[in-house]
Formats: C-alpha cells, sequence, structure tokens
C-alpha cells in the first residue's frame, strides 16, 4: 500500500478560531500525506487538536491557511457546497454516537446517504443491501435500529458509510460507546473492509489498543504532528519519512 499515491495531502496547514486576543490556533503547521489504501489511526489528548484536524479532512471545516490536496484537488479554496460534493460523492463517516434514525430500519437507514445520488428506489434498496452483507447484518435489515445492540448499530453506522463506495472512511472515535468485546469486533470490520475492499480508513481515538489496528499511527500533541509511525508486519514500529 506504501508505494500508491497519496490520496490526502497537507501542506503547511494551520486552523485559527477567534481573533485578536481571543484567538486559538487549533492546528499550527501540519504536514501530512496518506496514501491510497491506507489505515492511519490519529491520536492526541483532549485539546490536542486531532479532531480540528480530522474535521478538515473530511472536508467539515477548511483550513486558515496552508494546502489541503484531495485526490489532487484543492479543497482549501472550495465553497461549503463544493466541499459537501466532495463528502457526497467520496467520503463515509461513522461517529461514535452511531447518528441513525431510531424507528427507521436498518435498510432505510442505509439507504439514506444515497438519495442524494439521484437513484431509483430499486438502486438504492439493493447497494443498501450489499452494504448490510457486508457487515454481517442482512437478516437484520427491517429491525429499526432502537431494536439493534449497540455493536449492531455501529455497523448499521459502518454499513451506511461505504454503501456510496467512498474513497476514505473517516471514523471519529467509533469505539467510543462500546464495550472491549464489541470494540475489537467494530475495529475488525473496518480492518477487513480497508484490506479486501482498498478503502482508505483514517480514524481518530484516544485507545491505544483501536490505534494498533492501523497501519500507522499519526499522533497530534498542541496542533503539531509529534509523530508519525507504520507498523510493519512484525509488530516493530518506523518513523515514517
Amino acid at each position: 500500500m506504501t508505494s500508491r499515491a497519496p490520496i490526502i495531502q497537507l501542506r503547511d496547514v494551520t486552523k485559527t478560531y477567534g481573533a485578536g486576543s481571543t484567538a486559538f490556533r487549533a492546528l499550527n503547521g501540519i504536514d501530512l500525506d496518506i496514501k491510497a489504501g491506507e489505515f492511519v489511526a490519529i491520536m492526541g489528548s483532549s485539546g490536542s487538536g486531532k479532531s480540528t484536524l480530522m474535521n478538515i479532512l473530511g472536508c467539515l471545516d477548511s483550513p486558515t491557511s496552508g494546502r489541503y490536496l484531495f485526490a489532487g484537488c484543492a479543497v482549501e479554496g472550495l465553497s461549503k457546497e463544493q466541499r459537501a460534493l466532495i463528502r457526497r460523492h467520496y467520503l463515509g463517516f461513522v461517529f461514535q454516537g452511531y447518528n441513525l434514525l431510531a424507528r427507521t430500519s436498518a435498510l432505510e437507514n442505509v439507504e439514506l446517504p444515497l438519495l442524494y445520488r439521484g437513484m431509483s428506489r430499486g438502486e438504492r434498496r439493493e447497494q443498501a443491501r450489499r452494504a448490510l452483507d457486508a457487515v454481517g447484518l442482512l437478516p437484520w435489515r427491517h429491525h429499526a435500529s432502537n431494536e439493534l445492540s449497540g455493536g449492531q448499530q455501529q455497523r448499521v453506522a459502518v454499513a451506511r458509510a461505504i454503501a456510496t463506495s467512498p474513497r476514505v472512511l473517516f471514523a471519529d472515535e467509533p469505539t467510543g460507546n462500546l464495550d472491549t468485546k464489541v470494540s475489537r469486533e467494530v475495529m475488525e470490520l473496518i480492518t477487513d473492509l480497508n484490506r479486501t475492499q482498498g478503502i482508505t480508513a483514517v480514524m481518530v481515538t484516544h485507545e491505544p489498543e483501536m490505534a494498533g489496528y492501523a497501519d500507522r499511527i499519526v499522533t497530534v500533541v498542541d496542533g503539531t504532528i509529534a509523530s508519525d509511525s507504520r507498523r510493519r508486519g512484525d509488530g516493530v514500529e518506523s518513523e515514517v519519512a
């Protein structure tokens, strides 16, 4: 995977909130390349800037300065509407809180992002079924999300994220509400999707065990990248050049 071209490139990216004496710089000159097919975990303590970094990578926010190239497209100057198009067509998101519609079936929840693609009802249904099958939940497709366990709900959230065939899957603390056993099951699912479908995965987590599933761990401290290491097949870590 490391021989592939970067799908994400950040150069000297900063993010400042507020102005004047109340200004706070959340990111302070971030340089980061993520290659297609990688699984990258972003770690850091509360207030380190990791969530701000994730929001910029996911086109949910734009940098104050610096360059962000997504698949060669300069993102930093795009409007909100243009960033929304990138999210709709190329990105998938999994959040800690699942964000499912409570009294809506698993299948309908997974279909939701496909509504914006202009697909026919039949096409949406078939694509949603395939996504649920990929996460092992096709038999539960007619169950409302509030009838499912926490682990099942997070699997539905993963299915919804991959139903659009995204190039990058962003996961923000995806195991934060789950117990250890179910957390491992969800991480194994994301790892499998990364390896078998080639989906680039970028995950924010504060849990070292969950970060250990990634090929690469980027640690953010005070708005800068403090370390960037890649795991080899023997488990030994080496700094990314």
